[in-house]
């Protein structure tokens, strides 16, 4: 049996971690950086389905407002939505509630990381 040491911390799991960082009541990640909603992987048929007034005139990713996706509704911190949330990038799929691209974004906004 292994003791914990003072240094250790213990690892939320992802439900854990979904219900400990609600993305309705967050929205950093969306917020964060206009370079972070890029295409990447994504097919012609799954781009095609996103509004044309959401994607950057240079149709690398999403259009931003600042660092803020046109797509997101709502304030930061309080209450947010993203208006394409079925059809969103797989970037934002990728991120998380609780890893550490989440973490990051969070953190910018001086919201909870913990």
């Amino acid at each position: 049996m292994r003791t914990a040491l003072p240094t250790d911390q213990p690892f939320a799991t992802p439900l854990e971690a979904s219900v400990a960082f609600d993305c309705q009541s967050c929205g950093a990640c969306c917020a964060y950086s206009a370079d972070w909603p890029r295409f990447s992987t994504e097919e012609d048929a799954e781009l095609d389905r996103i509004p044309e007034e959401l994607v950057a005139t240079d149709q690398s990713g999403m259009r931003c407002e600042g660092g803020r996706c046109s797509a997101l509704r709502g304030e930061v911190g309080k209450g947010t939505a993203c208006t394409i949330y079925e059809i969103r990038p797989h970037v934002c799929r990728a991120c998380m509630p609780g890893g550490g691209d989440c973490l990051m974004a969070r953190a910018a906004y001086g919201l909870a990381v913990s």
